[in-house]
């Protein structure tokens, strides 16, 4: 069972936007004191420890699938939530020592499932006598030594965030989470912890967190002319240094930032959005990174710092509690100061523990109540809507998607903008999402849009629009005409992934995907005309891809006709609340297809 974490002694500096924040450190409890009639021990002069890491959490706590209502499942066996992982934690901390590990996390707590939407929107942690983020308590109770910001803790705005930092026993990193006004670290850039060595000095640990410089597009709404996100290499160029300067053995970052060194958003900005690798090779004085952000499993992963020659030890431990990675690193004392000799990195599957005890007790009413709450029924369907053939076929549940944006958006819209041709983008989130026939839940509403997006209207012109369905098209492989079409090898081209593929409502238009990228979009018509390249057009679309997300030509910097603060979810959940009955015959149109040379592939 995990100890209390308030029986530790560590000193904790509220984040501000001060230079205070700089210098602000943590320290870790000091070993047991030796017994008085034991004899003295010769210094060591060599010491290990560990480090744990997780990351993309997403507000998983327990094993468990909002949206299907029933124990998570995939075709891998993957079990997902930190109370499993609170078990592998313990099991490492009795088999090393409780002070040789330090656990630490690399961001995207606070957002991803029912759990946590019901404590920022139906129930905010915000609020009067409210209750404490659920992710607060379990991270508490598992003793973080740190965690780094993910862009995901920015979608519910900056005073949620605020709150979950304030509920935390640890601190929340960032050192490229800047003040706009003065420029000065918005949160606190790092801690140093301390590893006691008995007879010997203490080893200093010094954490640097890192995160997304993307936040400034993907939740413009929420950080525009408050925080700034500079780039991860410039930022760990300033502070590694500092930390080598306060004496730090061991300089370990936890970078909400892939380890590829590729950007979804274009040239929208001028800092690589997954630059871990970038870090490691360009900033001397790093012994390991933890990754974060892309939802992959790297075990271990090595990048040879191009300054020094050192090399710099990377791992990423999927997303959503299905791995733990652990970092342990080899010391030798050598003329009174501590040299790493040795370090490797390995990921650990908690799908064969069992759920922490203590983590149950602390969250399973927290658990039970958004469970209720996702079963409530909102109305009733007419027939079964299926998202399974929704990356390749013009589908009534993503219709379903289509009308709630053009409605909310026509109702938003000024008496000029209202006279404009309105269309509607949208990209299939969930290939499992089902809403059945009979009665409709929030957990089949939200099953089919996963994401806390709320919605924009904007203003693209013909030319733009063919530009920006060509941009979608990539998605597809060519498939020459004559060749028959697989759909398990058709999609996904480019690392395009379904989240970033939009289709488009209002419009008729055809892929070919016998065509090379750039010349897919066919007999592009609104109301059985063709497309002119000067038409303006009003397009509904989600904030994240208004503001740039997956690198959409001309979208962020579109004029903007109409934005809302509503989630579309809620607005699809108000929809079929509203009309009693969802029913295809009301929305349902089929306006695209991929073909083969003009010939139809379905």
């Amino acid at each position: 069972m995990p100890v209390n974490p308030m029986n530790r002694r560590e000193f904790m500096q509220k984040s501000a936007v001060t230079g205070a924040a700089v210098a602000a450190a943590g320290t870790v409890a000091a070993a047991p004191a030796q017994a008085a009639d034991r004899k003295p021990q010769p210094a060591p002069r060599t010491w290990s420890f560990s480090i744990l890491g997780t990351t993309d959490l997403h507000s998983h706590v327990f094993d468990w699938d909002y949206y299907k209502d029933a124990a998570y499942s995939d075709k891998a066996g993957n079990s997902v939530g930190v109370a499993r992982v609170a078990t592998l934690i313990q099991q490492q901390r009795e088999a090393k020592g409780e002070d040789r590990v330090l656990l630490v996390d690399a961001g995207d707590i606070i957002q991803g499932t029912s759990l946590a939407y019901y404590y920022a929107r139906v129930d905010p942690i915000t609020g009067k006598d409210a209750p404490k983020h659920p992710m607060a308590v379990a991270m508490n109770a598992m003793r973080y030594d740190a965690a780094a910001l993910g862009n995901h803790e920015f979608n519910y705005g900056i005073d949620v965030l605020r709150k979950f930092e304030s509920q935390c026993h640890f601190p929340l990193l960032g050192a490229n989470a800047l003040d706009a006004r003065t420029l000065r670290p918005a949160f606190r850039p790092y801690t140093v912890k301390r590893i006691c060595v008995p007879g010997a000095p203490d080893i200093k640990v010094g954490i640097l967190g890192l995160t997304n410089p993307g936040i400034a597009l993907w939740d413009k709404d929420n950080v525009s002319g408050k925080m700034v996100f500079p780039g991860l290499v410039e930022q760990a160029k300033k502070y590694v240094p500092r930390l080598r300067a306060l004496g730090c053995d061991v300089v370990f970052l936890t970078d909400h930032s892939g380890l590829d060194g590729s950007s979804s958003y274009g040239s929208e900005l001028p800092y690589v959005e997954n630059a871990s690798n970038l870090v490691a090779e360009q900033v001397p004085g790093i012994d390991a990174i933890l990754v974060g952000h892309t939802h992959v499993e790297v075990s271990s992963y090595t990048v040879k710092n191009e300054e020094t020659g050192e090399d710099v030890l990377l791992s990423e431990p999927y997303c959503w509690g299905m791995r733990l990675t652990v970092f342990d690193f080899e010391l030798e004392l050598h003329c009174g100061q501590w040299k790493v000799t040795s370090k490797k990195a390995q990921t650990i599957n908690p799908k064969d523990v069992e759920e922490d005890p203590e983590i149950t007790r602390l969250l399973k009413a927290d658990h039970d109540l958004v469970v209720k709450y996702v079963n409530t029924a909102v109305g009733t369907c007419t027939e079964d809507l299926s998202a399974a053939e929704s990356c390749w076929k013009d589908v009534p549940i993503m219709d379903f998607i289509h009308q709630v944006q053009m409605a909310s958006v026509a109702k938003g819209l000024s008496t000029s903008d209202a006279a404009l041709p309105l269309i509607s983008v949208a990209a299939p989130f969930s290939r499992t999402a089902d809403i059945p026939k009979g009665s409709v839940t929030i957990k089949d509403i939200a099953g089919l849009y996963i994401y806390d997006n709320t919605l924009y209207g904007k203003k693209l012109t013909g030319a733009q629009l063919k530009d920006y369905l060509e941009y979608a098209a990539k998605y597809y492989h060519q498939v020459p005409s004559g060749t028959k079409v697989d759909t398990s090898t058709l999609t996904n081209a480019n690392n395009f992934w379904d989240y970033m593929y939009d289709t488009a409502a209002g419009v008729d238009y055809e892929i070919d995907i016998a065509q090379p990228e750039g010349s897919r979009i066919k007999n592009l018509s609104y109301k059985g005309a063709a497309v002119a390249d000067d038409q303006v057009f009003v397009v509904a679309v989600n904030n994240y891809r208004a503001n740039g997300g997956s690198g959409y030509p001309h979208i962020a910097a579109a004029d903007i006709a109409y934005s809302s603060t509503n989630e579309i979810r809620q607005l699809m959940i108000d929809y079929v609340t509203s009309k009693g009955t969802l029913n295809p015959a009301d929305f349902a149109v089929t306006n695209w297809k991929l073909t083969q040379d003009g010939t139809p592939v379905f």
